[in-house]
């Protein structure tokens, strides 16, 4: 999820600029749901494993934080992402994608966070 997220924070997202108006409901629309196809399948892998890790080991330990992170993550999706792709759905509006860019900043720290602590883990 940290390699697909640091591309859609970078380069898909502020690509929706250049959709033209015309074409940008259509657009929205196919990428909502392919994009669902792929996210939301590892999305909840990631919850489900991290959650089984921390009810397995403690939940004050380093794993429990991996699943806090999870956590943290699935609330910024569904209380900045998705109403904001909600509202796109409606059309083209640049002052939204900007806010989506800004607002898709949170899932990035995090996930990028979440894959640091995963990493170091697996090296203690």
């Amino acid at each position: 999820m940290t390699g697909l997220i640091w591309y859609v924070q970078l380069v898909h997202y502020p690509s929706f600029k250049f959709v033209s108006t015309s074409n940008f409901g259509d657009f929205h629309n196919f990428h909502s749901l392919r994009t669902g196809f792929i996210v939301m399948p590892v999305m909840c892998t990631e919850l489900i494993t991290s959650g089984i890790l921390t009810w397995q080991t403690s939940f004050i330990s380093l794993q429990a934080i991996g699943f806090y992170l999870v956590l943290l993550n699935w609330l910024s999706t569904f209380t900045l992402s998705v109403p904001t792709h909600a509202k796109l759905s409606n059309g083209k509006d640049d002052k939204l994608i900007r806010h989506l860019v800004l607002t898709n900043w949170p899932r990035t720290v995090l996930w990028t966070v979440k894959s640091a602590l995963a990493i170091s883990l697996i090296l203690d």
